[in-house]
């Protein structure tokens, strides 16, 4: 999900409670309940090229109707299209190339919808299919942290309407394969609402057409979006632009959807704009989606990465860092899940740990190592070192993300930690390098020379390799494969401190360590795990003195 403590944030933001629709209802099916699952066998055959989405909005009635029209290329013949849709939004027709099939010819009891085709489909073919549909969609209990619509009122009395999906993905309101790496090439939306509402999305504007009865279609297009951040946005907004002149050279378009009635406040948000996205071109490199926008715009929950609008929640207020951590965080993602996308949910940590380490970056560079320091330490007290990061193998988001059956939160503060440490070890230089070879695929990133990407912790795993120039294996292993964190056991002895790793699962862990004898700074190089060096009697001895390691210390949660 997005990059938020869950403990940490329940209850923290409220500003405004959903209207009167029951929380969580209509009920989701195991299967829409689930984002990135196991695929079915045909749908393994398809590459998902575009979709036309067309949506009307009926706040009033907390009630959605849509026209999807998909696109497909097929890997190998296929004589069905599987394509996942709550049951909860009926399909009234279906249309392959253009020619209705008979209601007998689809079905969807469970989420996942099995058409026909009137054809068998050859490898290298194309096909094109038209879903109508209509209904109540799910209503989150506790967006982000749980998906679906948010249907609230402004101060003001007027519809406000939001949906946030990550953790049970895009079927919720529209059809689409329900996968990380089945990412249309573009996604055309068109968006009907109410009169005096807006409707800010994805992409860019491509025109709004007034409507005789005052109604209005928003219409938008965007550029090979991560599925799960496709977004709808419903309000009485009003808009602030600029343009920002990117150290690279190009122009980026800024634009913040505000509620009305907030514009003194929705400045000042907007004045960190610019400084964020230049700490962001400065650390990782090219903002991917300078061709359409930075966007972001006021919602009725705390917020999330809906590629160039993200959502944003957070009632305007700095954290004592001095800037605002949700605007901050989200727009992370807009390099660290957007641009390089995940190419299976088992890997969460590449969009969660990076950009929750983000932020403590971005306090070094305003203020020092001293803010930066704090920020990190700050994130200790969230661990919980119950699962691995990284299990090896594929699973769905909600068994990720759950704490229960998954690493929870240390995909965000243990594994910004890992990354600490990792920079640590090998330096900013070749740091930097392994960000944009994961980001952008190579490591000289600039305007126009690169395009969306799908990651996994092996890939990562090589790169790091390859960029330190030894392998790192060892670091990895432990810190992403084991739960529980490694331990620096001390033996002191007159005139000696000895230093050794124990490591779950066993094995070397080579991993230096700092030490501060009578305020003079050494480095153990412990080799094989092992190192000890000569203390004076009575000297001051400190073990990692400047917290650069992640290890298991008094008070660390888990195993």
């Amino acid at each position: 999900m997005q990059g938020i403590n869950r403990a940490a944030l329940l209850g923290a933001v409220a500003l405004l409670t959903p209207a009167a629709a029951d929380p969580g209802k209509p009920p989701l099916s195991a299967q829409t309940a689930t984002t990135g699952g196991p695929l079915d066998p045909d749908q393994q055959k398809l590459i998902f090229d575009t979709a036309d989405l067309a949506f009307e909005i009926f706040p009033e009635r907390e009630a959605i109707a849509g026209v999807a029209t998909l696109g497909f290329t097929a890997k190998a013949p296929v004589r069905r299209l599987v394509i996942d849709l709550d049951r909860n939004l009926p399909v009234s027709a279906v249309a392959i190339d253009e020619v209705a099939l008979p209601r007998s010819a689809w079905r969807n009891p469970q989420g996942r919808m099995t058409i026909d085709l009137p054809r068998q489909v050859a490898a290298g073919g194309k096909v094109s299919a038209r879903i109508s549909y209509a209904g109540t969609p799910h209503v989150a209990v506790r967006a982000p942290w749980d998906g679906g619509f948010v249907w609230a009122k402004t101060p003001s009395g007027k519809p406000w309407v939001a949906t946030a999906i990550q953790g049970e993905g895009c079927d919720l309101f529209w059809p689409c394969i329900d996968y990380p790496t089945y990412e249309p090439k573009r996604i055309d939306l068109h968006i009907t609402v109410p009169p005096g509402l807006g409707a800010p999305s994805n992409g860019v504007l491509t025109g709004i057409d007034t409507l005789p009865d005052g109604r209005s279609r928003w219409n938008w297009s965007v550029a090979n979006p991560t599925i799960h951040s496709v977004a709808l946005n419903v309000g009485p907004y009003r808009e602030l632009k600029a343009v920002h002149t990117s150290r690279f050279g190009n122009q980026i378009p800024m634009h913040f959807w505000y509620l009305e009635g907030n514009e003194a406040k929705a400045r000042g948000l907007f004045a960190e704009f610019a400084p964020t996205l230049d700490f962001y071109e400065a650390m990782v490199g090219p903002y991917p989606f300078a061709a359409e926008k930075m966007g972001v715009v006021e919602t009725p929950h705390l917020g999330m990465e809906h590629q160039t609008i993200n959502a944003y929640g957070n009632g305007y207020k700095q954290a004592p860092e001095g800037f605002d951590w949700l605007l901050h965080h989200e727009f992370g993602h807009e390099w660290f899940a957007n641009q390089m996308t995940v190419a299976n949910w088992d890997d969460f940590w590449l969009h969660e740990a990076y950009t929750q380490y983000m932020q403590p970056l971005y306090g070094r560079a305003r203020e020092g190592e001293g803010r930066y320091l704090a920020m990190m330490r700050a994130g200790r007290a969230r661990f919980e070192n119950l699962h691995p990061i990284v299990s090896g193998s594929a699973r769905a988001a909600n068994l990720v993300s759950d704490e229960a059956t998954g690493p929870g939160s240390d995909i965000y503060f243990k594994g910004a930690w890992m990354l600490h440490t990792l920079r640590g070890l090998i330096g900013d230089a070749k740091f930097g390098e392994i960000m944009r070879r994961v980001v952008y695929g190579r490591p000289d990133p600039a305007p126009g020379n690169f395009t969306s990407r799908f990651a996994t912790t092996a890939e990562y795993r090589a790169i790091v390799n390859d960029v330190a120039g030894h392998d790192l294996g060892w670091f990895f292993d432990v810190y992403l494969g084991q739960a529980a964190l490694p331990e620096l056991v001390e033996t002191r002895t007159p005139g000696r401190l000895a230093l050794a790793w124990k490591v779950p699962g066993g094995g070397d862990f080579p991993l230096p360590v700092e030490v501060s004898v009578a305020g003079r700074m050494k480095t153990l190089a412990m080799a094989e795990g092992h190192g000890s060096i000569a203390v004076p009697a009575g000297a001051q001895v400190i073990v990692d003195p400047q917290s650069r390691v992640l290890r298991k210390l008094p008070g660390d949660g888990g195993s």
